[in-house]
């Protein structure tokens, strides 16, 4: 009775005269979703490559994180900050993976910042992440300056998204080959919405849109040459004024810098997909013990307003019962932080090579992007004589 009233003091209960207190934890009820669960998403899977010019090449940026709280109350630290740092770099190549799987779009690369190259550019902040449930707030633009999408997504996750293989025991191996991604039909979803948006526009806009991202890039490279090209309006969309005719040499040095900077972004591309690799087995092992540490928080929070379970004879058990369910909870709290710690010292040699010397450049995977574009500037100057 001592050990009960010392460690659960929440509010006082009299069964049979004895004063005996719950277990009331300080978690919250459990919080419906404010965005539309996106449900059960078959992708929109072309089974014959789509024509030239449907095939437009995607950007997909860093995500960005807007979370407005811990999604886990109680937990936290400089090791969950720097889980949340990490997945702004994995989930971008889920969402990657599946539009590639798609079969829809043309080259989809994961890249540090906006590239004018690109026909598309898609961007996203993660509004909620734990292994129970994922928020993300999706924006597309094509090159054109046209809105393609500007939508939250959320889906949630069942205990059997989590196979046998994401709990961590001795002995226990991680299949990435046999594993699904949890959250998939959010990013099912998001694909499917693209290919709606394209499917309204008519061959003239997808045309126009590839011309644009060419004629973006050589102004990018040159300013002076070809800025006169195109034109904003006050709305901020973009348009053609002129094009270089065919057989113009500066357009030419135009498209073989512009190999050149897709090669380079693909090498990028390959650094993501390494620390992707490197990442998953962490990172899903940790979402599973996030999505088993919420259940047992919501069933400790039902059992906390079940105040009815106190009216009978068996109200002592009960307690006891409970009081073994909080201190199990306490030593999971305790091996989900250590499990939190150890994710990030497996990530972090993965972090370190993501960030290493690409080509001779130096500093973070940005820094070097914003290198190499410079330097190709500065090599179009000094092949053609002109800024």
């Amino acid at each position: 009775m001592n050990l009960i009233t010392t460690v659960l003091k929440s509010c006082a209960i009299v069964v049979h005269g004895l004063v005996l207190v719950t277990c009331v934890q300080n978690v919250p009820a459990p919080v419906e979703p404010t965005i539309p669960l996106v449900g059960s998403v078959n992708l929109d899977l072309a089974t014959v490559t789509p024509s030239e010019l449907l095939l437009l090449d995607i950007g997909v940026r860093i995500f960005e994180t807007a979370l407005e709280e811990e999604t886990n109350p109680g937990y936290g630290g400089l090791e969950f900050a720097t889980i949340r740092e990490n997945e702004t770099q994995y989930l971008p190549y889920v969402l990657r993976n599946t539009l590639i799987d798609a079969n829809q779009w043309g080259a989809v690369r994961v890249l540090p910042q906006d590239d004018p190259s690109m026909d598309l550019l898609l961007s996203g902040t993660v509004l909620r992440s734990d292994g129970q449930e994922l928020q993300i707030h999706i924006k597309v633009q094509d090159s054109s300056g046209r809105e393609w999408l500007n939508k939250k997504y959320a889906d949630l996750t069942l205990e059997e998204d989590f196979p046998i293989s994401t709990r961590y025991t001795p002995g226990n191996r991680f299949e990435p080959e046999s594993f699904t991604e949890p959250f998939q039909d959010l990013y099912n979803q998001i694909n499917n919405d693209l290919v709606a948006v394209r499917a309204q526009l008519s061959d003239q806009n997808l045309g126009d849109i590839a011309l644009v991202s060419q004629m973006a890039y050589a102004a990018d490279l040159s300013p002076d040459s070809f800025a006169h090209t195109l034109k904003t309006d006050a709305n901020g969309y973009i348009s053609l004024v002129s094009l270089p005719a065919n057989n113009d040499p500066m357009m030419a040095r135009v498209q073989d810098m512009r190999v050149r900077h897709h090669l380079f972004i693909d090498t990028v591309d390959e650094y993501y997909q390494a620390l992707y690799e490197d990442m998953q087995p962490s990172y899903v092992i940790w979402r599973r013990y996030s999505y088993d540490q919420i259940a047992q928080d919501e069933a400790a929070t039902r059992e906390a307003y079940d105040i009815s379970r106190y009216s009978s004879s068996s109200g002592y058990l009960t307690l006891i019962q409970r009081y073994d369910r909080f201190r199990w909870s306490k030593i999971y709290e305790v091996e989900f932080s250590e499990l939190a710690t150890g994710f990030n010292r497996e990530i972090a040699p993965a972090i370190l090579e993501l960030n290493k010397q690409v080509h001779g450049l130096s500093g973070t995977m940005e820094e070097q992007y914003i290198q190499w574009r410079r330097i190709l500037r500065q090599l179009f100057t000094l092949e053609t004589g002109r800024p």
